[in-house]
């Protein structure tokens, strides 16, 4: 009896993750634990960056089989095999992969989203538009890193990892998860944790490329937006890039049904649901499931660093060609646009807009940039969404 005792505890033992974890699976769970501090106590985009690194931690324990990357290796998923031999996280990453959670994020976002401060000024396109820069840029970027032999990203990965710039996790998870799934953990975790830092990364750059006295221009007020064009606008802007851009449609679509139901002011039950019930209840399955996508053959890489290093340059070249062309406005206009606004267009809603209000009220303390910036920072959701929809027409 005693023996079967013992051989049951040396069985228990020998099938426990404490025998089987490997280093690399205890740096992941280390960099999971890094990751909920950050979102804990530092409060670094918590309503995803903390679920993503539960889910770095749950998907790295071994035995726990909750997720199998090999399910979802190939285009065509065999449904019966993840739902008779998966986990319980590859049944819900299948809200991924058939991208669905995204753009449901998009109407919950829609739904908050006041696009009046556009509106009133539509040279905010423009802006929203320049700070896209970044995600090409970078795309060429990792090309040319490609074809110097230094690492060898394909040109969907390529065009995964240029997304980071847009500055919107939603829209890079959508890309990335049907042009590089591989990728998803490294690029979601670096797409949020520049979102977290947009306080600490944009300054630094505003300065460099304003000078003082553009910092300090204070711009007139903004007209009033009437609720006629407030609710025609969603209905133009979803027809407008659904014809000239078919594949960003579920994206811009549904930021756009969720602006509607806002606007029209008929449907309060389904805007109150989406913007929170929905949005909350997706969110974390969103954020658990892409955190599991990051499994220590994935995320342990040469790749991962160049994906966060160039993720970083996106962000910093998307925030500059905002401000470019915000300083090339302001000419034009006889100084009448604050450059700082133009850094707002990366989308990061709405912490770039606080960033543009909080740098040039420090030249000016009479200075009232947020709702300007607003207009840019909107866009660039818009902006982020089409700019995601060109690269999957061309490499989906």
């Amino acid at each position: 009896m005693i023996d079967v005792f013992l051989n049951t505890l040396q069985d228990l033992w020998n099938n426990s993750a404490f025998c089987n974890i490997t280093w690399q699976q205890g740096i992941m769970l280390l960099i999971s634990f890094f990751l909920m501090y950050l979102a804990i106590v530092k409060q670094y985009e918590p309503m995803l960056m903390l679920p993503i690194a539960f889910g770095m931690a749950l998907t790295n324990i071994p035995g726990a089989e909750l997720y199998h990357p090999e399910f979802f290796l190939t285009g065509n998923i065999d449904f019966g095999q993840v739902l008779h031999d998966g986990g319980l996280l590859d049944i819900i990453y299948l809200g991924v992969k058939l991208q669905l959670f995204p753009p449901l994020i998009f109407l919950g976002i829609g739904c908050m989203t006041d696009f009046g401060p556009l509106i009133a000024n539509p040279k905010s396109f423009f802006l929203g538009a320049a700070a896209q820069g970044g995600i090409f840029f970078t795309f060429l970027g990792a090309c040319a890193l490609t074809a110097t032999g230094i690492v060898d990203f394909t040109l969907p990965q390529a065009a995964s990892i240029g997304i980071i710039g847009g500055a919107d996790g939603p829209t890079a998870i959508y890309l990335t998860s049907k042009l590089a799934p591989e990728l998803l953990g490294s690029i979601a975790v670096a797409a949020y944790s520049y979102m977290a830092l947009v306080p600490v990364i944009q300054p630094p750059i505003m300065r460099l490329l304003t000078t003082k006295k553009e910092r300090s221009i204070k711009m007139g007020q903004l007209r009033q937006v009437s609720k006629t064009e407030k609710i025609i606008f969603p209905i133009a802007v979803t027809i407008i890039v659904a014809f000239i851009v078919p594949s960003a449609a579920p994206l811009v679509g549904m930021l756009m049904l969720g602006n509607l139901f806002k606007e029209s002011g008929v449907v309060e039950r389904l805007t109150k649901t989406a913007s929170n019930e929905l949005m909350n209840i997706v969110t974390i399955m969103l954020g658990v499931t892409v955190g599991a996508t990051a499994t220590a053959a994935n995320f342990l890489s040469i790749r991962t660093i160049l994906i966060v290093v160039l993720g970083l340059i996106a962000f910093s070249v998307g925030t500059a060609c905002g401000l470019l062309l915000g300083k090339l406005m302001c000419k034009l206009t006889g100084g009448k646009i604050n450059p700082l606004i133009g850094s707002a267009g990366v989308s990061a809603v709405p912490m770039a807009a606080r960033v543009s209000q909080k740098v040039g009220q420090e030249e000016n303390p009479s200075n009232f940039l947020l709702m300007h910036a607003m207009g840019p920072n909107v866009a660039g959701v818009i902006g982020s969404a089409v700019a995601a929809g060109i690269l999957l027409a061309i490499f989906g």
